[in-house]
């Protein structure tokens, strides 16, 4: 099976999809669905975040997203998290 990968941004409370809270990422494998967000030192970590939005236990809306897009936000959120140390 070949893997794929889905990317939403995480757009919480007086964020917009061009300034997400954040990113997350599933990715189907032959073992099953990994979800991952990505942490402030640019490393994807496990999460609940887009079950979580799937069941509507979520705060923020979960917006897909094309692979390019996700690489520009994380080129993004590179400039901006660097800048804040």
């Amino acid at each position: 099976m070949q893997e794929e990968t889905d990317y939403f941004a995480i757009v919480g409370v007086g964020r917009t999809i061009e300034n997400p809270s954040g990113l997350a990422r599933r990715t189907y494998t032959s073992a099953g669905r990994v979800d991952e967000s990505l942490s402030r030192e640019l490393s994807w970590s496990p999460t609940s975040a887009v079950t979580q939005w799937e069941y509507g236990n979520s705060g923020s809306e979960l917006v897909k997203i094309s692979e390019a897009e996700a690489e520009r936000l994380i080129e993004r959120f590179r400039v901006k998290w660097g800048e804040q140390g």
